[in-house]
């Protein structure tokens, strides 16, 4: 009785082992075929479909993260919500005098509210603005285009960037999407932007590769990158010129400036955003050159891609996605710094704020040079200064504000490139006060020439 007792004991026990075993085989098998289900086949996608909403039925992880981008976010000196940088800087307001950015320069929010805040805006409300800003505002910019241009994407580019932005409106139904980024049929990373396909050609041909083209000859990591850089980049989108970005000299702050000095309107004037209200001078106004100053740090030198810490890799399950919460990586430490940075959290954080906060003490003493150099010039044309007087000090305020927007445009407080960023305001710093020793030297000769004329 007692070995059939045992032999049964046995049978029960491997049964039971057996039984867990088969369960936990099953269980590796279904999480690898839900780590290899990347998408739920529920739309038929193409070409024509640019809501994110319908893209997000297949793939629902995707398109969750990015519904996301409508939450307000916070950082040192950065994020979605706050108050204008006009009411925080006023300094600002002097700078852009007589410019649309003296007027309104609100934080920009998440993807999401692209088109949206392009639209609320006093920039495009109360100034008069290209088709150009759809740019980087609309979702399925390729579709638009080749709709405005009869099957033309080059051809509705340009029509579209001479037309009256209000008109434009009337092509854009989403903002950035998923299909600006995301071939329908593969999924594959492309851009579609035409302004970035004619500038990175350009950028390339330095390199001496010819005829490149991004969506066949880049690698994916580049295109973890480059879909980024269609918008984030420096830029100029107003009604002298089609669209374009600066890059025939390269990525840096003066082979930009040097484009933008050797570059003529159709009218034969020289390159500028503004004239300056209050000097007269014609001065640069920066856009938000991210890809710019990220391609002088030592993260693109170590080949990390805008995607990897603005969109890292997270787990659902079984299932590895890249999180479409795109977000400063200050608010995502663990995923966006930490898998490459072995320390704490708190150090990390500490690490940024280093940096930061002494760029935006360089910034400070840039934008204060700038200010006091801006008040001495209108000081000498109350005496009178002539043009011929005012043209070095234009060109040196022309420097000097450039670099200083340059820097403060750009969204990272200095940390894609901390020693580019420092450089480039020592230099704003620098012709800021060259500019202001100028100009002292003339209202020590017209005060000269008040008190001879007083003597007299």
């Amino acid at each position: 009785m007692q070995r059939i007792l045992s032999y049964i004991a046995i049978v029960v026990a491997t049964a039971l082992v057996t039984g867990a075993l088969v369960a936990f085989l099953l269980n590796i098998r279904e999480r690898k075929e839900e780590g290899r289900s990347r998408h739920i086949d529920i739309v038929q996608l193409n070409e024509s479909i640019t809501d994110p909403a319908v893209w997000g039925e297949n793939y629902p992880r995707e398109y969750d993260g990015y519904k996301k981008t409508v939450l307000k976010t916070s950082t040192r000196y950065g994020g979605s919500e706050g108050i204008s940088k006009l009411e925080t800087d006023p300094r600002l307001k002097t700078i852009f005098a007589g410019y649309a950015f003296s007027v309104d320069y609100n934080p920009r929010r998440g993807h999401a509210y692209s088109l949206e805040d392009q639209k609320e805006t006093l920039r495009t409300r109360n100034f008069k603005q290209t088709g150009s800003c759809l740019q980087c505002h609309a979702g399925g910019l390729k579709g638009i285009y080749e709709k405005a241009g009869n099957g033309d994407l080059m051809a509705g580019f340009e029509k579209v960037c001479a037309m009256p932005l209000k008109d434009a409106w009337q092509f854009a139904q989403h903002p950035v999407a998923c299909i600006d980024c995301h071939d329908p049929r593969t999924m594959g990373l492309r851009v579609t932007r035409p302004a970035f396909f004619n500038a990175i050609k350009v950028l390339k041909e330095k390199e001496g590769i010819k005829d490149y083209d991004p969506n066949t000859m880049a690698s994916t990591q580049e295109m973890r990158t480059y879909v980024c850089a269609q918008c984030h980049v420096e830029y100029y989108c107003g009604p002298k010129a089609t669209l374009f970005y600066p890059w025939n000299n390269g990525l840096k702050v003066e082979e930009i400036e040097g484009y933008y000095d050797s570059y003529n309107f159709k009218d034969g004037h020289r390159f500028y955003d503004f004239k300056h209200e209050v000097t007269g001078a014609e001065v640069l106004k920066a856009q938000h050159p991210e890809f710019e100053m990220w391609s002088q740090g030592v993260h693109s030198k170590a080949g990390v891609a805008c995607a990897d810490c603005h969109m890292p890799y997270m787990r659902e399950g079984a299932a590895k996605v890249t999180d479409h919460y795109v977000r400063s990586p200050l608010l995502n430490i663990g995923r966006a710094c930490l898998q490459c940075h072995h320390f704490t959290e708190k150090e990390m954080l500490e690490r940024v704020a280093v940096i930061q906060d002494n760029n935006k003490k360089l910034l400070d003493r840039a934008e204060d040079a700038l200010v006091v150099l801006i008040n001495k010039v209108a000081e000498v044309k109350r005496f009178g200064a002539s043009e011929a007087e005012l043209t070095p000090v234009w060109g040196l305020q022309r420097k000097a504000q450039w670099r200083a927007d340059f820097v403060n445009a750009e969204n990272s407080m200095g940390f894609h490139a901390p020693q580019e960023a420092a450089r480039i305001l020592a230099e704003a710093i620098d012709y800021a006060r060259q500019g202001e020793v100028l100009v002292q030297i003339l209202l020590d000769k017209y005060s000269v020439n008040q008190e001879l004329q007083v003597g007299k």
